[in-house]
């Protein structure tokens, strides 16, 4: 998903410098993998958010019970935690760069907004 995705944001980029761009075309074809990119960053919020609390509760345990052998459980939960978040964060970050190119998109075909949005 993350080549995916830099991958369309590069085309997305090339296709606003051009002056033969269609924006309306565009602006639907770009509508349509927002909601895609939205979808797919829910869900990795939820499994992000579930792997943190499943981390949490491991963790918990171990401190109230004190039985050690939860200890690499909790190890191998922490190291499928730290990937979650570092490509939540990509996937977070690149889809708000995504919704300023559509504002910048919109402001192109209707000349409406406020260029401070996309500096």
């Amino acid at each position: 998903m993350t080549k995916y995705l830099t991958t369309y944001r590069r085309y997305i980029l090339s296709q606003l410098e051009r002056q033969d761009v269609d924006l309306p075309r565009l602006i639907e074809y770009h509508e349509k993998h927002l909601s895609f990119f939205m979808h797919e960053r829910l869900i990795h919020l939820l499994v992000m958010m579930l792997f943190a609390l499943m981390t949490m509760a491991c963790f918990l345990l171990i401190a109230v019970t004190e039985k050690l052998i939860l200890i690499p459980l909790a190890a191998a939960l922490l190291c499928l935690l730290i990937p979650y978040i570092k490509h939540y964060y990509f996937l977070e970050n690149t889809v708000q760069a995504l919704y300023k190119d559509y504002d910048r998109m919109r402001m192109m075909l209707d000349g409406e907004g406020t260029k401070e949005l996309y500096e």
